[in-house]
């Protein structure tokens, strides 16, 4: 016996030791795979600042490639809109660089940030330092961004794609293939323009839905309009005629149009930028990545004794902990902490969410609340400011939002499905049900609702929406009775929301960071970003984070990617039957232009 358990003890151990060594050799190969992309980089005597859009994507946040990725080259890396203006800001004052190489193909990043690297670019020119522009695939966000420079060459060749022709949204109605399931969904809400929820109730848009989405794209491709007129020196509506006549198509036609300044090869196009760089010596100049600039140039002010919080609100907002998401309790946490943090002295509320849990949102409302009770909170609109993104930000002392931002969407929701009729013909399964009481199956999902119960769930919304007006009338000092006008779940361009007193001003995050900073000073300030340290909130996921997450299975792959279905998907991909009769402010749709 004793014989025994020595030798189930020593297996015991043995397999303890095996696997603690399994683990840090697995940890310690995955740290040194990580670390193969991120050596130094070295910046050049003097230089020209590359960026690449097809190496390099736009995002809220600076993120690590994640490992998977890193090895499979299969995904570029991510920078933040906030690194990315710091460092094109830092450009402009570095003797070593001489002009900005832009490379706008295959561009993507929300709308936002499109707009704000656009704005980056226009004051790096003020500093007398050229953009020069290459385009060969022209999009609607490419060439947008391509109209600021002081040249923009194209490709002569033919065979690029032309998908400068315009924006465009798509609205999917699902309900006559739901009718042929026998699935009937139930919606309750308030606001004619809240459109969640028609998706799987309606054959097509409503009037109502039709007409905020004709104005809220008309508004968004009429500021990008606008911007690329005055900088080709074009009217808009030259422009529009050139896109609605289908007369860009060759590379000659966009050279006629006054839209490229010339047709050069990539040859000649790198005779032209060593002319740019050493005026005619012949030396092919030395180029640095825009990620790389950050690396070097955007880093921690160490020095400063003062902090500025950078908290970004990106994602959905959900219940509970999700560390991808803006999830309630993980946000009110973060909040907590920057309160209490006394080197923070002011704070920059980042939001770029559509909405989701009403729930969620209040408990992070309530959190802003007691941290603007003692430092200014400054709100900085990304693509998102919508229904839920609204709902969190309304209390800040100032906002500030892009363009196109989609803001407002003041309205609340709730689904309930109802699947009697798919389970009765076509499934042939019969379902009883035993209640303890009258309504204890109201969110079964397997009976409609009765009249009383449809009044019951209506009054919640009712008293959602009541509360969500209330919050706007009070953070955005006015009336209630106005709100209500403007509010019934519409959706707003970010200029719109400007002019009706949803916004206070149209700016990017630099332009929120710098008031930021003004604000918290005594005698306003000068906005002089030397003396502070601007630290992010929450951290972005490590690459060893995103691969457990990986092997964990969090990470959610779309199925209707680069398909009419992607703007519904991503609208519901968090919504759980099982939680039907949940109230829900957030908008019916994602927009993504290209």
């Amino acid at each position: 016996m004793k014989q025994f358990l020595k030798i189930t003890l020593a297996v015991i151990v043995g397999c303890l030791i095996t696997g603690g060594i399994f683990t840090f050799v697995f940890f310690g190969a995955v740290g040194s795979l990580a670390a193969l992309g991120k050596s130094q980089p070295i910046m050049p005597r003097s230089a020209v600042l590359r960026i690449d859009l097809s190496a390099v994507q736009l995002g809220e946040q600076t993120r690590e490639m994640d490992l998977l990725s890193a090895v499979s080259k299969d995904q570029v890396s991510v920078i933040g809109i906030l690194d990315a203006t710091r460092a094109i800001e830092a450009a402009a004052a570095d003797p070593a660089i001489k002009y900005i190489y832009l490379k706008p193909d295959m561009v993507y990043g929300g709308m936002a940030e499109i707009e704000e690297l656009r704005r980056a670019l226009a004051d790096f020119r003020m500093s007398g330092k050229a953009v020069i522009s290459y385009i060969e695939n022209p999009s609607n966000a490419g060439y947008y961004l391509a109209s600021v420079s002081d040249r923009i060459y194209m490709t002569p060749h033919a065979g690029g794609m032309n998908m400068l022709t315009g924006i465009s949204s798509q609205m999917v109605f699902v309900k006559d293939i739901l009718d042929r399931l026998g699935v009937n969904v139930q919606l309750i809400r308030h606001g004619k323009y809240k459109s969640a929820g028609e998706t799987f109730v309606r054959s097509e848009a409503s009037r109502d839905n039709l007409v905020q989405n004709r104005e809220l794209i008309a508004s968004i491709w009429g500021d990008w309009c606008a911007d690329i007129a005055e900088s080709r020196d074009i009217t808009v509506g030259e422009f529009n005629s050139a896109i609605d006549n289908l007369e860009l198509n060759m590379p000659e036609d966009f050279l006629d149009a006054g839209l490229v300044d010339e047709l050069l090869t990539l040859d000649e196009l790198e005779t032209k930028l060593e002319g740019y760089f050493n005026a005619g010596e012949g030396i092919s100049p030395a180029m640095i990545s825009l990620s790389d600039y950050a690396l070097l140039n955007v880093v921690p002010n160490y020095r400063a004794d003062k902090r500025i919080a950078v908290i970004y609100a990106t994602g959905n907002i959900v219940d509970g902990n999700d560390d991808q998401q803006v999830a309630g309790d993980r946000f009110v946490r973060i909040i907590s902490d920057v309160r209490k943090d006394e080197n923070v002295k002011a704070v920059v509320f980042r939001v770029n969410s559509p909405g989701g849990s009403v729930l969620a949102s209040e408990k992070i409302r309530d959190e802003i609340a007691l941290l603007a009770a003692g430092k200014p909170v400054i709100a900085s609109f990304g693509d998102y400011a919508a229904s839920g993104g609204y709902w969190i930000s309304a209390g800040c002392d100032c906002i500030f939002t892009n363009s196109s931002t989609l803001t407002g969407s003041i309205g609340v929701f709730s689904l309930i499905p109802d699947f009697s009729k798919t389970l009765d013909n076509l499934a042939h399964i019969n379902i009883t049900s035993v209640n303890s009481n009258r309504h204890s199956d109201i969110y079964s999902c397997l009976r409609p609702l009765s009249e009383k119960e449809t009044e019951y769930m209506q009054a919640a919304v009712e008293d959602i929406y009541d509360t969500f007006t209330d919050i706007v009338s009070e953070g955005r000092g006015i009336s209630k009775e106005y709100v209500d006008s403007i509010a019934q779940g519409r959706v707003w361009s970010g200029n719109d929301a400007v002019r009706l007193e949803l916004a206070d001003r149209n700016g990017t995050i630099m332009d929120a960071v710098r008031y930021a900073a003004m604000a918290s000073e005594e005698d306003g300030g000068s906005g002089d970003l030397s003396q502070w340290d601007i630290v992010e909130y929450p951290k972005p996921l490590t690459t060893l984070e995103m691969l457990l997450n990986t092997l964990g299975g969090s990470t959610s792959v779309s199925v209707f990617k680069d398909t009419p279905f992607a703007g519904a998907e991503a609208a519901f991909k968090n919504w759980d039957y099982s939680q039907s009769g949940k109230v829900y402010a957030r908008m019916p749709y994602e927009i993504y232009i290209r």
